[in-house]
């Protein structure tokens, strides 16, 4: 395995919340009904979660947070971290204890760590697209309701960079707000008196003339919006290092290698968290 190095985890508050009412929704009022009909409180097992795809895990301590919620004397090691590449039939974890409670335990694991390793694989697909630019790929807030804290995790793991993580933390004045507030500078002249002096302030424009509007007030980013690469490459010349410039729209694995080399510092990509793929992970039990 190899891995690529981030800073910042989850809460295990945050965590133990999410695993607990993941198991609740699944076990309902009478449990798992197929594991206690079918095995022995008896038996034991041990069993490993596997790779059956290659690509970049996420979810570890997710995972192993389901089995301690479910059965404290469950014993979960990692064999590798959030992060690390994988390749097909690699090993990344081993549970051991009461064969019920890995059972029951299993799908709300699985649904975590498969889930939040699609992101970080579909992630690292556009950083390693990229490199060797100056731009860094950022997610949205388009994310799966309740999961978002999961979802940016797994953006930084793999290798991607977290926008702002809701409308709380960083202004953002998009096409809307503009219309609403009667302009493109009575908008950013409320944001200002409004905003703290931690809080950035993001303009969204569409063309070059809207560009050069929004530049004549202080602002902290523009955002480029649905531009073409050649459209970008002059977005970044005319803001000459002044703001942060993102590119925001159109952005797939095929457009985002001729985005990033217009310049421009960010490439936020929505389908990070809202179309990436499960990663095929299982959870085998040793026979």
């Amino acid at each position: 395995m190899s891995s690529f190095s981030f800073d910042g985890g989850l809460p295990s508050i945050l965590i133990a919340r999410a695993v607990s009412d993941a198991l609740v929704e699944d076990l309902g009022t009478r449990g798992d009904v197929t594991t206690l009909s079918t095995v022995s409180a008896d038996a034991q097992a041990v069993a490993t979660f596997g790779a059956r795809r290659p690509g970049v895990i996420s979810g570890l301590d997710v995972a192993r947070a389901t089995f301690d919620a479910f059965d404290a004397r469950v014993t979960f090691e990692t064999l590798g971290r959030d992060g690390d590449r994988v390749e097909a039939g690699a090993v990344v974890a081993r549970v051991s204890g009461a064969a019920r409670s890995l059972l029951t335990a299993e799908r709300v694991a699985l649904n975590y760590l498969c889930h939040m390793s699609g992101i970080a694989t579909l992630t690292r697909r556009f950083v390693d697209a990229v490199a060797g630019t100056n731009a860094r790929i950022v997610d949205t807030r388009k994310t799966t309701p309740g999961l978002r804290a999961f979802e940016k995790y797994a953006v930084r793991c793999g290798g991607g960079h977290n926008h702002r993580s809701g409308l709380y933390d960083a202004i953002l004045i998009k096409d809307n707000h503009i219309v609403a507030a009667g302009g493109v500078a009575a908008a950013i002249a409320a944001a200002r008196r409004h905003a703290g002096h931690m809080v950035k302030i993001e303009v969204e424009v569409g063309s070059l003339d809207e560009l050069d509007a929004a530049l004549k007030y202080p602002l902290d980013a523009v955002l480029l919006d649905n531009m073409t690469p050649e459209t970008l490459r002059e977005a970044v010349r005319l803001v000459n290092g002044r703001v942060t410039t993102e590119a925001s729209g159109g952005v797939s694995l095929e457009t985002v290698r001729d985005i990033a080399e217009s310049g421009v510092d960010l490439i936020s990509v929505g389908a990070l968290t809202h179309s990436a793929p499960i990663l095929d992970l299982g959870l085998d039990f040793a026979s």
